[in-house]
């Protein structure tokens, strides 16, 4: 809870809803149904797109704005910098469809902008050192996740985006289960599911 003064200079009290699981959620979900097209259970289409676009993207935005107003500096930038990065990643695989623009040109441009996330996601991953363990598997994870598929994009070998989405699908997963433990130990007002706090 936070104090707020109104337009009549009024102190009164504002309770927020806490954003992180809707965060996580979104970023879990996608992240898991990406890497199992990266494992080579089914082609990159429409459902994964779409899931990119409304929970991935739109959610994790949401949710990050929510961080803002909640003065949460690392969830407001972890949240909306991913939810804008499932934005991206939808349109550099539609822009160039709609030839309205060109291609990336190559491998070597994809992984460029893996190696950008997982240079940021590495950097946020130490923020993590100071809230808990559950988010330090996420963020440590994720980072291992994009270099693995940028080396899989640079070298072309099958097998290393194969362990690329395997490693993805654990971390989309721990995301999910940091995001459902937060909702389940606020409504019973205990800790069922740990987080590890630091």
């Amino acid at each position: 809870m936070s104090l707020v003064y109104s337009p009549h200079n009024m102190l009164i009290s504002e309770i927020t809803a806490n954003p992180a699981p809707l965060g996580l959620l979104g970023f879990g979900m996608t992240t898991v149904l990406l890497n199992l097209h990266n494992a080579g259970l089914f082609s990159l289409g429409s459902m994964i797109l779409a899931m990119g676009l409304c929970y991935g993207g739109i959610a994790q935005i949401i949710a990050g704005i929510m961080e803002w107003k909640k003065n949460n500096t690392f969830g407001m930038t972890a949240f909306l910098s991913y939810g804008l990065f499932w934005f991206s990643f939808v349109l550099l695989l539609l822009l160039p469809q709609s030839q309205l623009v060109e291609g990336t040109g190559g491998n070597i441009a994809i992984a460029s902008y893996l190696i950008m996330w997982g240079i940021f996601t590495g950097v946020m991953f130490i923020g993590t050192l100071k809230i808990n363990k559950a988010l330090q598997i996420v963020f440590g994870s994720l980072t291992i996740l994009f270099f693995l598929l940028a080396i899989g994009d640079i070298t072309e070998i099958e097998t290393i985006t194969k362990i690329a989405g395997i490693e993805g699908i654990i971390c989309g997963f721990s995301a999910i289960y940091t995001g459902l433990a937060q909702v389940l130990n606020e409504i019973f007002e205990k800790d069922i599911f740990p987080l590890g706090p630091v």
